[in-house]
């Protein structure tokens, strides 16, 4: 049976985070993990160039229970402390739409960024560890598939239920369950959404197509582009929006945002009257588009044959397309888990089980998730700095 002063499970963004500042500050850490490598979130992120942070950051992108809970940790290690580990490593990035920040390489930088950082504080990473039993008498006992370790700090790291084909499980709740913390429900999160068969049928065939559009739900809304696909909508608008949907909420799209389509359509009534509506929406918007929502709602003609009332509905099936997701396409490809253990249960500032004396949970197993665009790994920076100052 080995000692250590800390064991971190989840060799993720997190769990690596936490273990490299605790291993700072002299303490002997071991991060075990299940997986056969490690991080496999963060070498996905960002389509393989690691969207590691936003420059604006705000808690009020972030979704919990406690929407305070977040605040402490994020203002005590920032987006900017995490940029200069990145130039610290002599790691060239970039800015994005939006704030977000990408390797100019690829995600695997930020991957030897952490793994270093926990060599040179003599962190021991074991992958292939699987977990038997944990049980907590003076220290937590931790029986693994290979060896037994006795350690004064257990930190909780293995994120959420997305993507379970890169290893992600529900063991984090099930720990959090049985030290007694309360686990609120959870759900996919950044996540495609679906439609029903008879509302695919509309317009499944524009599978592949994309647009510039708003997209509102639950009193939100984001303006990004919209991605039609064989089973709903995807795009980062639709993924932004999902971590508001709830069953039963109706989702509102303005495909033209840019556009006055009341106004253009009096205009083009003077300009181009004998022009069909549909080429003229249609040089706004893609043709397929414009066509599939005149024939699915409206009757196309001339642009001067349409009087007040039929120029204001076209307008708004274009501003206002009102359509009911029947579901998620789930954790296979949901990119967080909105939910996990209740913040109510933990402090803001040590990330310490209220309720349990060593235990701690950082990352995506709780229930703090970020928008999409480098806020949910910043989250786990922050929650692993914030931790690994007190475990």
């Amino acid at each position: 049976m080995k000692n250590y002063d800390v064991v971190i499970i989840g060799a993720g963004a997190a769990g690596l985070m936490c273990a490299l500042t605790a291993g700072q500050r002299g303490r002997k850490v071991l991060v075990l993990d299940h997986a056969e490598r490690m991080g496999n979130k963060i070498l996905i992120s960002g389509g393989g160039s690691c969207n590691f942070t936003n420059l604006y950051l705000d808690s009020k992108h972030y979704i919990s229970d406690n929407t305070h809970f977040c605040k402490s940790a994020l203002s005590r290690f920032t987006q900017y402390d995490f940029i200069s580990l990145v130039e610290k490593h002599n790691i060239s990035y970039q800015e994005r739409q939006s704030g977000q920040l990408f390797c100019n390489g690829n995600s695997v930088e930020i991957l030897n960024l952490l793994l270093e950082e926990c060599r040179l504080s003599d962190v021991k990473i074991q992958n292939r560890s699987t977990i038997k039993k944990i049980k907590k008498d003076s220290c937590f006992n931790i029986k693994t598939n290979s060896e037994d370790y006795v350690a004064e700090s257990l930190v909780i790291a293995t994120g959420g239920l997305s993507m379970p084909a890169i290893g992600a499980s529900g063991f984090g709740y099930e720990i959090a369950e049985q030290f007694g913390l309360k686990v609120l429900s959870r759900h996919p999160g950044l996540v495609p959404l679906t439609f029903s068969r008879d509302v695919l049928d509309d317009f499944s065939d524009l599978s592949g197509i994309s647009a510039d559009a708003v997209v509102s739900c639950n009193e939100q809304s984001f303006r990004e582009a919209i991605l039609f696909t064989h089973r709903g909508l995807s795009g980062p608008a639709v993924l932004q929006i999902s971590n508001y949907w709830q069953q039963g909420y109706e989702v509102v799209i303005n495909l033209l945002p840019d556009i006055d389509l009341t106004k253009t359509i009096k205009q083009w009534q003077k300009e181009r009257p004998k022009t069909e509506l549909k080429n003229l929406i249609g040089e706004l918007l893609t043709k397929r588009v414009a066509h599939r929502w005149l024939e699915l709602w409206y009757h196309n003609k001339p642009v001067n044959q349409y009087n007040e009332k039929e120029i204001n509905e076209v307008a708004m099936i274009f501003h206002a397309w009102r359509i009911n997701p029947s579901d998620t396409e789930g954790y296979r490809v949901a990119e967080v888990t909105r939910g996990g253990v209740d913040t109510n249960e933990l402090s803001s500032k040590t990330f310490e089980a209220r309720k349990m004396k060593g235990l701690y949970f950082i990352g995506e197993v709780v229930d703090v998730t970020g928008w999409l665009g480098g806020y949910n790994l910043q989250w786990a920076w922050s929650s692993g700095f914030s931790a690994g100052q007190f475990v």
